[in-house]
């Protein structure tokens, strides 16, 4: 059974962009990330790795008062910080998102690519991004390579997050209604892809990020704020 919906993308915010840089990509057997400059509007460097054709990409501010900056400031330095979801009906999602009044604090809507950043109070545990793309395996995000067409990432998958907030259930409803998916206890199954909630003394937000690596270590890595938990 399909859902329509899947985690295509995963964000940490990081102090030192250039060192994560180095320590994803020896942890993981990364690529080149891609740099967009378009986002030294928001007072931000990236880098952006393709692994399959899902990503991983870290963000760090470059001058204060930026969202992203207070937003490592509340949770005491690096963390984990947005989740990109690609859908095959975006219109329906925005919708729902209208409906539940949650706050729009980004939209853009390009001939190959839609977004829609919601306020991270109303969605809570990090910020929610909706999005489409078409072709629905191509990804500007990505950089030049994936941008109407597909790329090349390195092996594996980026297959899930965990959200640590103090009412999972509920979290875990809330944004089972934003997606159109039925949770099932504090989890939401979405395609290849999942979001599980666990309980915390507050709403920390996203704590691990899985990925599928081949021949992979299996023990976790603690690295850029979050744990990455791998399977092979």
């Amino acid at each position: 059974m399909t859902t329509g919906v899947r985690l295509r993308q995963a964000v940490v915010a990081v102090g030192d962009l250039d060192t994560t840089v180095k320590q994803l990509r020896e942890a993981f057997g990364l690529l080149e990330p891609f740099e967009d400059p378009g986002v030294g509007a928001f007072g931000l460097r990236n880098a952006v790795f393709a692994v399959g054709d899902t990503f991983l990409e870290a963000v760090s501010p470059t001058q204060d008062g930026t969202t992203a900056e207070r937003y490592m400031r509340r949770h005491g330095g690096d963390c984990g910080y947005m989740v990109i979801f690609q859908f095959d009906d975006l219109e329906a999602a925005r919708k729902r998102a209208d409906d539940l009044g949650m706050r729009v604090v980004w939209r853009a809507d390009m001939p190959d690519i839609s977004g829609t950043h919601l306020h991270p109070a109303d969605t809570r545990g990090a910020i929610v991004s909706l999005d489409r793309a078409d072709p629905p395996s191509s990804w500007r995000w990505g950089g030049p390579d994936w941008t109407e067409k597909v790329g090349t990432g390195a092996p594996g998958r980026v297959t899930g997050i965990t959200v640590v907030v103090t009412e999972p259930d509920e979290v875990a409803t809330r944004w089972g209604q934003v997606l159109g998916v039925e949770p099932d206890g504090p989890r939401l199954e979405l395609d290849e892809s999942f979001v599980r909630f666990a309980k915390g003394a507050a709403d920390d937000g996203i704590r691990e990020i899985h990925l599928d690596l081949p021949d992979a270590e299996s023990d976790p890595v603690d690295l850029a704020g979050v744990r990455f938990v791998i399977r092979d």
